[in-house]
């Protein structure tokens, strides 16, 4: 079975630089026991035991360390497949496969340059690799095998290298559209920030000139309310000495009356009116008092006047019962 290759004697299967494994009943290629137990390791130095050592370190159990090999005898056993790395056998020239079961080979299979002999018998593989190998039941048919398989293997390593090219090229594709989405969501949150900027800015300048507008307003309230104030004070402080000089004026006409009148009164009244001095003062006061009545003769007269007016008035209008 698959497990016990573990237990094989592998020395015993390696002469110099070709390993003979057939009849092992083995499911998988034992690559760590070959790595580890093949001699040429000692003869290749120190230098490439060192190498050798650190490659089972990083487990990197690839035949990469076995690329001194020239013949390999896999025959009739149990394998399925082979590991991908197996073109890194690349000094390899005779491979035995005879009577497996595998059903492909690995496209690392097509780097396997030096391969001069091949045998693929006895193995169910696929219709395309069965027929590109063919028989090989001599020397020539299994050169020609060896041949055929590595040009088919090269087609489908070509085929492989151009797919992951496409896929290389369709992620590349994806990626740079992801970038450009990434690129383009960038933009537009950078975009929607500046506009958020800007709206708060002129949010803050709105409301900036309504503090100064309503700040401004209330200043010239204060200013009327003030000017008003101000008009007040100054009615009232003018209208008393107004008032106070009205008064004074009044006494001062009511004084120089009462005092004509004391100078007419004395002027008539007195033996002093047969003096210079009063004899204008009589004058003035007989012309006044001639001027008086007849403003009085004047008077009753538009009075009179007046009431007959009125009475022809109402007689010419008889009264509504």
């Amino acid at each position: 079975n698959n497990k016990g290759h573990k237990a094989l004697n592998l020395k015993d299967k390696i002469n110099g630089n070709e390993v003979d494994l057939s009849l092992s009943n083995l499911t998988e290629v034992p690559v760590r026991e070959l790595v580890s137990s093949f001699t040429v390791c000692r003869t290749y130095g120190p230098k490439a035991q060192k190498t050798f050592k650190s490659t089972l370190i990083m487990l990197r159990l690839e035949f990469c360390s076995l690329t001194h090999l020239i013949r390999v005898d896999l025959s009739k056993n149990q394998l399925t497949s082979l590991p991908d790395d197996l073109g890194n056998l690349s000094n390899l020239q005779h491979l035995d496969l005879y009577n497996n079961k595998l059903t492909s080979l690995p496209v690392s299979f097509s780097q396997l340059r030096s391969l001069k002999w091949l045998d693929l018998k006895d193995n169910p593989l696929e219709p395309d690799l069965a027929k590109a190998a063919g028989d090989c039941l001599d020397e020539k048919q299994c050169k020609q095998c060896a041949a055929k398989v590595l040009q088919y293997m090269s087609v489908i390593q070509e085929e492989v290298d151009r797919a992951r090219e496409k896929r290389l090229l369709r992620e590349k594709e994806l990626e740079k559209k992801r970038e450009a989405k990434q690129r383009e969501r960038e933009a537009k949150e950078k975009e929607a920030r500046k506009q958020q900027k800007a709206e708060e800015k002129e949010r803050r300048r709105k409301e900036y000139n309504a503090n100064q507008m309503a700040a401004l307003a209330a200043q010239e309230q204060q200013k009327r309310k003030n000017e008003q104030r101000k008009r007040k004070n100054g009615q009232a402080a003018g209208s008393k000495p107004q008032r106070s000089l009205i008064g004074l004026l009044f006494r001062f006409f009511l004084l120089v009356l009462l005092g004509l009148a004391a100078v007419g009164a004395v002027c008539r009244m007195t033996d002093l009116q047969k003096e210079a001095v009063c004899v204008p003062v009589n004058l003035a006061v007989n012309d006044g008092l001639s001027w008086a009545g007849e403003q009085e003769v004047v008077v009753r007269q538009l009075w009179k006047s007046l009431s007959s007016t009125v009475k022809a008035f109402f007689e010419s209008k008889p009264l509504q019962s």
